[in-house]
């Protein structure tokens, strides 16, 4: 392909002579940090090793800010919670073999949430690959091949020149509907090598946008506009798209009752006459979502947690808007629209009609009735108690990141997140560890409100190391330790199934004393003075910790 003369870039004798003579002292590690402010990145996360150190010496002549972390698996939490707070790329940066392989669990989750992380690995010197067994430390016959599985996309550097292309593609990858994680690879040689190459400029790597096809958007608005019963399943894609606001707007047009999944928390808003809330793993709402003639389902898989664990059959036509292709009809037949859940409510409010239902706004209610008295009839004020006294104490604007724990499952139901992307959890892989580092990532990207991250007391051991890290960059996170001397859900769910647990009871330590000796400053709590204590804690600046010793229960499941 020819390009005309006036398409060159035209440039400055200046920036010629700044191109043909590039600073002294540069590596193949200040092409990655170049490539990386070029295409706007201000913020990485990460752990140094022998093999990586090129890129982490580049740092400094860098205007980069670097969030070390403890442990590569929570470097990798903290980025997946900064791309989701940001909807931006975040770099993650590794050494090889050991510290890459320790980081696959996080971008498991990040893949299952669809985070935009980019993950840049060195890897053993060139001469080494190729899958013969050279012994070089950290040596693996194939070391990408571990992430294909897991991450969207893989890129494999070998000289110089390829980094600053590499890392633009990824970035696109990263940043291209749906979002996720992916690799780049790049040897500690090519690290290291001084490079004359000139310095890495501005780059574009904006992902074209996914629009959904004219026709099934005509063909999706009459159905709707037709039907007796609508309702709307609100995924995560609702809230990743920025379209709460269309979601709303659709609704209301049509009438139609709507469900968020764990998810999609705070897509829709908790107390609108036409919120079902998020109570999915409940008989009462399968039931309802069952009866609709038209299910509208927009950025969800209805994977086993938003299916009531795959006892969903509905009975009436579905449309599915899904960014992720793989994901349409993989569960049930739909109508499969392939777009971002952003531009698909757009063209669908408008061309949709109006429909009116007297009935909608009374069948929420009585629903919400029928799920409250079930839990009504279960004797857990405790639960209830300790979940209404988080949400009094967290700013409405503040985020929030749940690890696998009993509290969690709650929340996933009955916590109201009042504005969208505040409410994050590790349900997409399932993972424990991830409330506390993934809570960090979020205050590296906006130190202005403080951060909550909640765990058990099994996955607080986890994260413990990243005290340390909360500390050193005076975060503003506060942790909510719920201590009930164990795996406290794998407890129920053991002895529900085989009358007695195994394996589920934990010795652990004092938890005020242990963060008082990161410097963090922490309280003992009890159920009555949970509200004022947590608080005071986020109201606080800096790291703090609040540990809760309480024996919490779930609901009765309604899918067995």
């Amino acid at each position: 392909m020819s390009h005309d003369h006036d398409d060159r870039p035209q440039l400055t004798a200046a920036q010629a002579e700044a191109a043909l003579n590039p600073p002294p002292g540069r590596n193949g590690g200040d092409l990655v940090v170049e490539t990386l402010q070029g295409l706007g990145a201000t913020t990485v996360f990460g752990l140094p090793g022998q093999h990586a150190l090129g890129m982490f010496d580049a740092l400094r002549r860098s205007s980069l800010s670097y969030i070390g972390l403890r442990v590569e698996n929570n470097a990798g939490f903290a980025a997946d919670a900064y791309g989701r707070i940001t909807g931006e790329v975040a770099p993650l940066l590794l050494s090889t073999g050991p510290g890459a392989l320790t980081s696959l669990a996080a971008l498991q989750e990040a893949a299952a949430a669809s985070a935009p992380v980019l993950a840049i690995s060195s890897q053993i010197p060139t001469a080494g690959l190729g899958g013969g067994r050279h012994g070089y430390l950290h040596e693996l016959r194939d070391q990408k091949a571990s992430f294909r599985d897991i991450v969207k996309s893989v890129h494999t550097v070998r000289t110089a020149s390829q980094v600053p292309s590499a890392i633009a593609a990824a970035w696109e990858s990263a940043l291209t509907a749906p979002h996720g994680p992916v690799w780049v690879e790049i040897p500690q040689d090519v690290l290291l090598a001084e490079t004359t190459l000139p310095v890495v400029s501005a780059l574009d790597a904006t992902p074209r946008e996914l629009y959904p096809r004219p026709e099934l958007t005509v063909a999706a608005a009459h159905l709707l506009s037709k039907a007796e019963r609508p309702a709307i399943i609100a995924g995560g894609g609702v809230v990743r798209s920025d379209a709460a606001g269309k979601l709303r707007a659709l609704a209301e047009k049509i009438d139609a009752p709507v469900v968020t999944t764990f998810g999609g928390k705070g897509a829709f808003p908790w107390e609108h006459p036409l919120s079902l809330r998020s109570w999915l793993e409940d008989r009462y709402t399968t039931d309802f979502l069952e009866s609709a003639d038209v299910l509208l389902v927009v950025g969800s898989g209805l994977g086993e947690l938003s299916s009531n664990y795959h006892t969903f059959a509905p009975r009436g036509r579905v449309i599915q808007i899904e960014a992720d292709a793989g994901k349409l009809e993989s569960n049930h037949p739909a109508l499969g629209i392939h777009s971002d859940a952003r531009e698909a409510l757009s063209d669908l409010l408008d061309t949709v009609e109006p429909r009116e239902d007297g009935t909608a706004a009374e069948r929420v209610r009585e629903l919400l009735e029928k799920v409250h008295g079930r839990i009504a009839a279960q004797d857990l004020t405790l639960e209830q108690q300790v979940l209404a006294s988080v949400r009094e104490a967290l700013p409405d604007t503040s985020p929030s990141f749940w690890d696998m724990t009993i509290l969690a499952y709650w929340a996933w139901s009955a916590f109201d997140a009042r504005h969208p992307n505040t409410m994050h959890s590790a349900q997409g892989a399932g993972g424990l560890g991830y409330g506390f580092p993934a809570a960090i990532g979020a205050a590296a990207a906006d130190r202005t409100r403080p951060v909550l991250a909640v765990s058990g007391d099994g996955g607080a051991m986890y994260s413990i190391a990243e005290l340390a890290t909360a500390r050193q960059y005076d975060l503003p996170v506060t942790w909510l330790i719920v201590d009930d001397g164990g795996y406290g859900i794998l407890r129920e769910y053991m002895t529900g199934a085989f009358g007695e647990a195994t394996a589920t009871e934990l010795a652990r330590p004092d938890f005020v004393a242990l963060a008082e000796s990161f410097g963090v400053p922490a309280v003992r709590t009890t159920p009555e003075t949970l509200a004022a204590d947590l608080g005071k804690a986020l109201a606080a600046s800096g790291p703090s910790v609040v540990v809760l010793p309480a024996l919490l229960k779930m609901f009765e499941p309604t899918h067995l």
